[in-house]
Parts: C-alpha cells; sequence; structure tokens
C-alpha cells in the first residue's frame, strides 16, 4: 500500500516528537525521581534518561509488531509497502532520537555514551533517508521492532542505578526474559533484515544499499558485544566468583 503522505506532516511530527521528550524529561524533576536514583546528579540524569528510553521502547517496540501484524505484507516488500500508522512511527522515533542525541552529548562522556551516539547518528540517518524519499519505512519499522527486547534492557539499568541486586528475584527474572527476548527479537531480526538487503540489492540504489551495509555491519557488531557484556555480567559472574574462590 503505497501512502501519500505529505513530508511536512512527517517533519511536524518528529518536532513535536522531540519537543515531547524534552518536556518529559523537564517533568520528571518535578519530584518524580525515587531517592535511590539521587546519589549524585549523574544517577539523577541516568535515571531520567534511561525512563524515557524506556517509555520510547514500549511504545515503538509493541507498535512496530502491530504495524506487521497488521500489514504482514511488509515484511516482505520492506521498500515500498507501507501504512499511515507505520511511516508516523518512524517520524515518532526519530523525535526521540534526535532528543536523546543531545542529552546524551551534553550530559554523558563517558565510553558507552559515545558507543550510543553513534548508535544514535545511524539510526537517525537511516530513518530520516526513509522520511525523506518515502520509500524502506517498512524496513525502518523492521528494526523497531528490536525495541521489545530494549524494554528489558532498560528495566535491566533502572534496576541497577536503583541500587537492586543482581541476586534479587526480580532481577534474575527480568535477566532471564532479557536474553530471551535479546535472542527471539534482535537476531532474528537483525538477519532477517540483512538477508532482505543482500536479496534485494538490485534494487536498491547504490548510495543507499552502501549506507544500509556499512549500518548494519557496525549495528551488528554492537548487539553481539552487547550481548557478550549481557551474559558476562549477569549470569557468568557467578561462575567466575566461584572460580576465584576455589583458587584462593
Amino acid at each position: 500500500m503505497d501512502v501519500d503522505i505529505p513530508q511536512k506532516q512527517g517533519a511536524l511530527v518528529i518536532l513535536c516528537s522531540t519537543v515531547c521528550f524534552m518536556l518529559a524529561d523537564k517533568v520528571l524533576d518535578c519530584g518524580l525521581i525515587p531517592k535511590s536514583a539521587q546519589t549524585n546528579t549523574l544517577s539523577q540524569w541516568r535515571y531520567k534518561n534511561i525512563l524515557l528510553s524506556l517509555v520510547h521502547s514500549f511504545i515503538t517496540g509493541l507498535l512496530s509488531v502491530a504495524c506487521f501484524c497488521w500489514q504482514p505484507a511488509m515484511a516482505i516488500d520492506m521498500s515500498s509497502t507501507y501504512s499511515w500508522y507505520s511511516y508516523y512511527l518512524v517520524t515518532f522515533s526519530i523525535g526521540y532520537f534526535i532528543h536523546d542525541l543531545f542529552h546524551m552529548m551534553l550530559n554523558d562522556k563517558s565510553r558507552q555514551s559515545y558507543e550510543l551516539v553513534a548508535h544514535h547518528i545511524i539510526v537517525v540517518s537511516c530513518f530520516g533517508l526513509t522520511i525523506y524519499i518515502r520509500r524502506y519505512v517498512g524496513y525502518s519499522v523492521m528494526a523497531l521492532v528490536v525495541e521489545v527486547n530494549s524494554i528489558f534492557l532498560h528495566i535491566r539499568q533502572i534496576m541497577q542505578i536503583c541500587g537492586i541486586s543482581r541476586e534479587d528475584n526480580i532481577y534474575r527474572l527480568n535477566s532471564i526474559v532479557n536474553i530471551a527476548t535479546y535472542m527471539i527479537f534482535r537476531f532474528p531480526v537483525w538477519t532477517w533484515m540483512i538477508i532482505w538487503l543482500v536479496i534485494n540489492q538490485n534494487l536498491v540504489p547504490l548510495p543507499i544499499y552502501i549506507l544500509g551495509s556499512i549500518s548494519m555491519a557496525i549495528l551488528a557488531v554492537m548487539n553481539i558485544v552487547l550481548f557478550w557484556r549481557l551474559l558476562r555480567k549477569d549470569f557468568l559472574w557467578k561462575k567466575g566468583m566461584g572460580m576465584h574462590k576455589k583458587k584462593e
């Protein structure tokens, strides 16, 4: 279904989304940060940042899956098949990533933030191109399906900020669901996106194909590294402690 949506409307949704996340950030300053996250300025900022990321992941993750349920053909024809709700979902997400990009650049100078800045620049560039040319919207929506897993990634981060132990039952439950959704919603999705790009390379203009290939390669490496970090910190740390005790 080829939908004729004026570019100005897409730009307006991006602007509104960015402003809404900026306002939400200010609202959280009005006594909505738990005491456990108020140990220092950085902890307060990280709590707000991750909570807004959780909101974005919850909305885009569930709605992206819904988009494919409502329009299954978009999973096969990710170049020209899309609907108005999938189009506006991508524009909404661009607004969030623009807000979060500047949020991190102004407040966080850690090494991990530089990785996320690179991720956000890639996402905004790719999503922005699809909205501008009004093609490959389905490809962008497919990329948003991984946000289902990001819900549990962000819950994990919030638990850490609030001082919940890795041995706590609720943390362990989230860790299991986190890894499970990682394997269900990240690896298969990225694999299909790479396969689709390879199969349809003759139908994709060379500049877009190069941009897509480089972006997918970078994001694939980042996802593998993140998966290993999760395994090491949430599941393998006990094994490491056990080996250390035996040596003692």
